[in-house]
């Protein structure tokens, strides 16, 4: 496998930084006049892909595909991934009312349909390696990288905070991950093609460049449609409600631990025997 082409998939979201308030109604989110910018795990995915071309050498890694589904707006992510070092972008279009937080409905686009299209792209482009960010910061699903996983029947590393390729393996090219669990840290061994998640401690995301962000300018951006891809982005589920966290009471000082006692029974925290 020595012409190895990488997909990522990149999100558009609110951007962190930013005090994420709820419609009056309920109905979803207010993102009028939000700041948004791309989902920091999918930044991670991106500098990965980069840094693995500049271990391996331009004649290992042939291409780096960046792939987002979403809105119009989207495409503004899609050039902030260029920036920093993808070479094109596939950008799926979705209709606004489809689109989920970031198009401004209550019924976001859900993980498998998002999994199906970047399944019909990864088929579509022959690619051997993806790399998604673990999560998106705006629905925390972190679903989408395993759906994919199982719908292209590839193995799959998840949470990853190192990631090594070896092209030297009797088994062929193989991608060595190690990954966080409860209890401390895992490696496997996958076999490529493969799909990996990214989790923070993976690397850190370098700033795109001015003569860099004017170079993507001029990189190609492919458009399709979820019907093009034969995608039925239907939601499975229904959103009811959506709702800010209840305020958290003010803490209280106790004398002791008799009456820390006391008060953790008398709030139903602890059983009165």
């Amino acid at each position: 496998m020595n012409n190895l082409r990488i997909l990522v998939a990149v999100k558009r979201v609110i951007d962190y930084a930013v005090r994420v308030r709820v419609k009056p109604d309920g109905s979803g989110v207010d993102v009028a006049h939000v700041k948004m910018s791309m989902n920091p795990f999918c930044e991670i995915a991106v500098e990965e892909a980069i840094r693995i071309r500049e271990r391996l050498g331009a004649d290992r890694v042939r291409d780096l595909v960046a792939v987002t589904v979403g809105p119009e707006a989207n495409q503004e992510t899609l050039r902030t991934a260029l920036a920093m070092g993808m070479d094109r972008g596939i950008h799926v279009v979705v209709p606004e009312t489809a689109a989920g937080v970031t198009g401004g409905s209550a019924t976001p686009l859900e993980p498998l349909a998002v999994a199906q299209a970047l399944q019909r792209v990864a088929d579509r482009e022959s690619a051997q390696l993806i790399v998604l960010g673990k999560q998106a910061i705006d629905d925390d699903c972190n679903q989408t990288g395993q759906l994919l996983a199982a719908r292209l029947n590839w193995p799959q590393g998840t949470f990853a905070s190192a990631v090594a390729l070896d092209w030297e393996s009797p088994q062929g090219a193989t991608a060595t991950v190690t990954r966080e669990v409860d209890a401390g840290l895992e490696t496997v061994r996958l076999r490529l093609p493969c799909v990996i998640t990214c989790d923070l401690r993976l690397n850190t995301p370098r700033y795109a460049t001015l003569p860099n962000i004017m170079k993507a300018k001029k990189k190609p951006i492919e458009r399709l449609t979820l019907q093009e891809l034969e995608v039925d982005p239907t939601p499975r589920y229904a959103w009811k409600r959506v709702s800010e966290p209840s305020q958290r009471r003010a803490g209280v000082m106790v004398s002791d631990v008799n009456e820390l006692l006391t008060r953790l029974r008398a709030d139903g925290c602890l059983p009165e025997n």
